[in-house]
């Protein structure tokens, strides 16, 4: 081949680009890992789902037993946990927004 010509492309190896590191990942992130490292990014977040089905579940059993008032009451109560839990998240995702501007 002459010096002038690059070498013809072969797909069994990456191509060669001047000043490009390719990044390697240290390993694939389960969902276990996820989960936990997501918690502990905003605790707040599991939190309010967990209030939320706790609420839900507790006026769930209300309306079987015929408490209509108390049921009433827990479904109002879940509406207030759902919002909790938005605002969280919502607070969350913009704090991580944040911290990598920085």
């Amino acid at each position: 081949m002459s010096q002038g010509v690059p070498p013809p492309f072969d797909p069994s190896r990456p191509p060669i680009i001047e000043g490009f590191v390719p990044y390697v990942r240290a390993r694939e992130e389960g969902v276990k890992e996820k989960f936990l490292r997501k918690t502990q990014e905003n605790p707040i977040v599991p939190i309010g789902c967990l209030g939320t089905a706790g609420v839900l579940t507790y006026g769930l059993i209300c309306f079987k037993r015929g408490n209509t008032q108390q049921s009433q009451i827990m479904m109002r109560a879940r509406i207030l946990a759902q919002g909790f839990t938005l605002v969280a998240l919502l607070v969350g995702v913009a704090a991580t927004a944040f911290k990598k501007r920085k």
